[in-house]
């Protein structure tokens, strides 16, 4: 198939190099010239260009672009498309975008491959980045069911495990394994800058080791990525952050009443429900 990637960031260009590799023919857009030969150099596409035209042959485009211009970055290319080509998004929020797209193209089905790293850009494209992760597809009771086969192929191409949930049940679960994550994680980096003892501070720097770049890792990702999270879902992204407060606060009620009994029922039980999360 002629696939057309619009926005060569980490997804854009880790989506290329895989459809690649599966014998499709891959139309790379970026914003930046400089992107565009960067993306041709390591194999992400077949042909770049800057001007979107570029995708008008395309028979499937992904949008890959941060979640704040994904819907304007739409409204840019529907004018060289035809009405049957098959439109998905990799946006981390899917309600506002599914809203504002499919009215607009009959033909649209949100994505969402659970798959990144640390860095950014399209110099961290790696091969296989989508393998044996969760790829989320939202379509509506609307969307063409020829759309949503052909999504599904490539996703299942990618090595990735497909999934299928409306939007609104997509953007409450990310907001407890994601979105609440990096903001936890942010809040804990803060937190151990808020040393006042230099000393402490440098000794606590050199002590840091696997756990504490394991729980850092997602709050000193991306910056861009974590504000869209908090803009783009935001309700439900307070919803989950207050909660955690409360979970927080009840670990500090037990730890100031030196109730080690409960304390200890209490990360029992998180140690018993922890594998459900990731098997």
């Amino acid at each position: 198939m002629n696939i057309g990637i619009l926005g060569l960031g980490l997804i854009g260009g880790s989506l290329g190099l895989d459809l690649r590799s599966q014998g499709h023919h891959v139309l790379g857009v970026s914003r930046r010239e400089s992107t565009c030969h960067k993306a041709l150099a390591l194999g992400s596409v077949d042909q770049a260009s800057v001007d979107i035209s570029l995708l008008t042959e395309a028979e499937v485009v992904f949008i890959c672009t941060p979640i704040g211009l994904i819907i304007p970055t739409f409204e840019q290319l529907i004018a060289h498309l035809p009405s049957n080509t098959v439109i998905t998004d990799v946006g981390s929020v899917k309600t506002p975008i599914v809203k504002a797209i499919a009215p607009l193209w009959d033909n649209f089905i949100g994505g969402h491959p659970m798959a990144g790293r640390t860095d950014s850009g399209i110099e961290a494209a790696i091969p296989n980045l989508f393998e044996n992760k969760p790829y989320v597809l939202t379509p509506t009771e609307t969307t063409p069911t020829a759309a949503v086969t052909v999504v599904e192929k490539i996703v299942r191409e990618l090595g990735a495990t497909l999934y299928h949930c409306s939007p609104e049940e997509h953007d409450r679960a990310v907001s407890w394994i994601s979105h609440l994550p990096v903001m936890v994680s942010a809040s804990l980096i803060a937190a151990c800058m808020s040393e006042t003892d230099s000393n402490v501070l440098e000794l606590a720097q050199k002590f840091a080791s696997s756990g504490f770049r394991d729980t850092s890792r997602v709050g000193g990702g991306n910056p861009e990525l974590g504000v869209m999270m908090a803009q783009y879902n935001r309700q439900a992204l307070l919803n989950s952050l207050q909660q955690y407060r409360h979970n927080l606060d009840e670990l500090i009620s037990l730890i100031e009443q030196e109730n080690w009994t409960a304390l200890e029922q209490q990360l029992q039980s998180n140690h018993k429900v922890r594998p459900e999360f990731l098997e």
